[in-house]
């Protein structure tokens, strides 16, 4: 996928990298030890074999002079505390953190390197309806897991943390219309419409007192299966402690565009929502379709197709308040 944020670097500089996180033994040699993984969003990362045969991963944050959305802010910190949290407190299968360097001597830019998997990246994978249900389902219950992890407070994994999660919330979602209404971007409501909306259901938020590990950002692309089972969750830049009903596998849920929800719920062992639970589940589809149709200004995607699918979301998010949970 391409994007302004993917912090690309020369072959010399992340020889230097290899040096500096294996030693001088593991710097590859001759030709095709390096590729650019080309299916996230936002960071670089490259598919690396070391000299001994072994593969890695090394991923890089977009540089500091592209300006990312107020919430993607610090996100490698996020997803470094994100697997450590994960691999101390969960059975979940994620990545192993090999060497991970911040002093930005090398590049610009946070960057770290985990093993690599083989193995099949679910949001690539051609399945039956029937495998992807199970996996689906089996994704319910890892997130569960990852659910089960408790903070300090709500809000950002490393703080600072609110006592309640209605503030963290509207603290979120005004940081994402902010970043909209710098960038002018068009959401087809106006701003004013959208905030009425959100305030006029907030109400809702008061009935999450704990605060929960979510990674919200768990989608297809996400996940690495090899012959049906899961094998690694990847990608943790986006994780806070707040309601794991945010989680994304709940999405299809109000908003059937996302995919069908049923199997991913039953593998989590949820029962039918509560009217109230609908109405924040609702929020949180807010919350995301607003972040996908603004983040086109700051990304610099080719065409109009991922606003144009973003804004046709976004309508029918608004709409759903004008039905109610019925």
């Amino acid at each position: 996928m391409e994007s302004i944020t993917k912090n690309r670097q020369t072959p010399a500089v992340l020889l230097a990298m290899i040096e500096r996180a294996y030693g001088a033994a593991e710097v590859p040699a001759g030709a095709h030890w390096c590729s650019e993984l080309g299916h996230g969003w936002f960071n670089v990362a490259y598919r690396i074999r070391l000299r001994s045969g072994r593969e890695v991963v090394l991923k890089i944050a977009p540089p500091p002079a592209v300006e990312v959305m107020t919430y993607e802010r610090g996100a490698m910190a996020t997803e470094l505390a994100a697997l450590g949290l994960i691999r101390a407190h969960t059975t979940v299968p994620v990545p192993q953190v090999e060497f991970a360097d911040r002093s930005h001597e090398l590049c610009d830019a946070d960057w770290f390197v985990m093993p690599y998997f083989d193995a099949d990246n679910l949001g690539l994978l051609e399945q039956t309806p029937e495998e992807r249900a199970a996996v689906n389902k089996s994704l319910g219950a890892l997130n569960r897991d990852l659910n089960t992890i408790a903070g300090d407070g709500f809000g950002p994994l490393g703080g600072p943390y609110e006592s309640t999660w209605r503030a963290t919330f509207l603290a979120m979602i005004e940081g994402v219309l902010r970043d909209g209404e710098r960038r002018a971007v068009d959401l087809g409501h106006d701003y004013a419409a959208v905030r009425a909306v959100i305030a006029a259901n907030a109400g809702c938020l008061d009935e999450v007192t704990e605060p929960r590990f979510v990674e919200w950002d768990l989608w297809d692309s996400n996940v690495m299966v090899r012959d049906g089972a899961i094998v690694a969750i990847i990608d943790h830049e986006r994780a806070f402690y707040g309601d794991p009903l945010i989680e994304a596998g709940f999405t299809g849920s109000e908003l059937p565009a996302f995919g069908d929800a049923s199997a991913f719920i039953e593998g989590y062992g949820r029962g039918p929502a509560t009217e109230p639970e609908r109405v924040r589940r609702r929020l949180y589809c807010l919350y995301l379709v607003l972040i996908m149709t603004i983040e086109t200004a700051y990304r610099n995607f080719p065409g109009t197709a991922n606003y144009d699918w973003a804004r046709d979301r976004l309508d029918e998010s608004m709409a759903l308040f004008d039905r109610g949970t019925s």
